[in-house]
């Protein structure tokens, strides 16, 4: 896009660019997302960036209307594989407020001056700017849900000090701390941290929390109520602490879903907050952008009928990467169920026990570290699984294969692939769901070639649907598990886990 057309996609309010960039105000010294309700100010007066860092970098102040900072991530880090994605990921990790710049630099692989340079370069903001924006919105959250005293929200935050954390509110948002927690009314009621987690365009909720649901591990996960109105918990290995998320399935609002999903969480450790956030949004794909999706894919006559029954439909991520590569290896070649019922004995006999049960959730998922020395035995796997799982999990406990956010997708697959018992599918369904690849498809996956076949289709055609194969294969999916929108036919459950 050139600003003329940021100029229109702003005076038409299209929030299909709220977090893609970020227009200000230089009358008013405020910065908004494209969709604010506000009156459009004059071309000549507008100034557009790539990242709110970037617009509060050059001094101007969140608009309290439309809230930029709780805008979608952009789409875009979801595609790029390369140096400023895989940092933008990090960053929203929470990997530069406890590690540094120079953390990010080494898990990276380059220096902190040539991450600098290429973050300035096409952000308009370095490192430390895009964390300090990211501190700032933690630190408004946790004012305006929680009765944390203002002290302990300036380090839960991630600030170094009382006196940067006034200062940085006052730049941003034009208020102090206590007119911020004053000004937002009635405070949330129960226990935890409220959210809204905002997403871009339609959201198919049914088929994300189908998905989950159907592969939910007890005791580290649990859905509860009935479609249409379900809550998915589950437990979270975080940097200081423990936590558990809690997703309420949206009701339709004249047919459609809003433009977010209520999310509470509770955690033993404020300062995890934005990095469970973050978790949290790359299990429910929240950054995607489904315009850009079904423009691909509709425009294939073999798959248009499948994306037009189920517009929205996301490619669901991970919410701890070691945990997905090890639950994938304990799906090899067994149903979905199966791949549960071993996850759930997995979890009793090595996950480490809640403080106190939470529900149905009373586990943290095994740590790699644990599974590597395990002897696995009494869980009715083969041995060659056995190795595979154990071999897996001492490559992520020692560092060979990466998932963290900022990992090298092809390295990781690459890694993996080297590993005894770990093929092509087990590879690509990793780095589609831990790594957030949405160009993964699995040609040898049961689901898959029923779908394939259903339509017509070689397996050659799913090269048409780059960059979002993933996507794809998640259509193919569901229409083999629920034919009545699409034209594929019931098919066997797929191997996955």
């Amino acid at each position: 896009m050139d600003d003329e057309s940021r100029y229109q996609a702003v005076h038409s309010r299209d929030a299909r660019f709220d977090g893609e960039f970020f227009l200000a105000v230089k009358t008013t010294g405020i910065y908004c997302r494209p969709s604010c309700p506000a009156v459009t100010p004059k071309r000549r007066n507008v100034r557009f960036y790539p990242s709110a860092a970037a617009a509060q970098g050059a001094g101007f102040r969140a608009c309290r209307r439309c809230r930029p900072d709780t805008a979608p991530g952009s789409a875009e880090w979801n595609v790029r594989a390369d140096l400023v994605g895989r940092a933008m990921r990090l960053i929203g990790d929470g990997v530069v407020d406890r590690e540094g710049v120079a953390g990010l630099a080494c898990r990276l692989g380059y220096s902190s001056r040539q991450v600098h340079r290429q973050l300035t370069q096409e952000l308009g903001a370095g490192p430390i700017a895009l964390a300090r924006a990211q501190r700032a919105h933690t630190a408004r959250v946790l004012l305006q849900t929680t009765d944390m005293p203002v002290t302990g929200i300036a380090f839960a935050a991630g600030f170094a000090s009382v006196r940067q954390f006034n200062d940085t509110i006052r730049e941003i948002y034009a208020a102090t701390p206590s007119s911020l927690r004053v000004r937002k009314g009635p405070r949330q009621t129960g226990a935890g941290i409220p959210l809204r987690l905002a997403h871009r365009g339609p959201y198919a909720a049914p088929e994300i929390f189908g998905y989950l649901q159907k592969r939910a591990v007890p005791g580290v996960e649990e859905v509860l109520g009935d479609p249409g109105a379900r809550l998915y918990r589950r437990t979270l290995r975080l940097p200081y602490g423990t936590g558990v998320a809690e997703v309420r399935e949206p009701r339709p609002a004249g047919g459609r879903h809003g433009a977010w999903l209520d999310c509470r969480l509770h955690l033993t450790d404020p300062r995890d907050l934005a990095t469970a956030v973050q978790r949290v949004r790359r299990l429910f794909d929240l950054d995607a952008d489904p315009y850009a999706v079904a423009e691909r894919l509709g425009a294939d006559p073999l798959l248009r009928p499948l994306v037009a029954a189920r517009p929205g439909l996301r490619s669901p991520g991970a919410a701890d990467g070691d945990e997905l590569a090890v639950r994938a290896v304990l799906g090899q070649q067994v149903s979905v169920a199966a791949a549960v019922r071993l996850g759930a004995d997995l979890v009793a006999a090595y996950g480490k026990p809640l403080p106190a049960p939470d529900g149905g959730l009373t586990h943290l998922f095994p740590d790699p570290g644990t599974l590597a020395d395990a002897s696995l035995d009494g869980l009715g796997m083969p041995d060659t699984r056995k190795r595979a799982l154990r071999a897996t999990a001492a490559a992520l406990a020692d560092g060979a294969v990466r998932l963290d956010p900022g990992a090298d997708r092809d390295q990781a697959a690459q890694a993996l692939l080297e590993l005894p018992g770990i093929g092509l599918w087990t590879a690509g369904y990793i780095r589609m769901r831990a790594l957030g690849d949405p160009d993964v498809f699995l040609p040898g996956d049961a689901g898959a070639r029923h779908g394939l076949a259903a339509l017509g289709a070689e397996p050659g055609a799913a090269e048409a649907w780059r960059p979002w194969r993933s996507y794809a294969l998640h259509h193919l999916w569901q229409a083999a598990a629920d034919p009545a929108p699409g034209p594929a036919a019931a098919a066997p459950d797929h191997k996955d886990s």
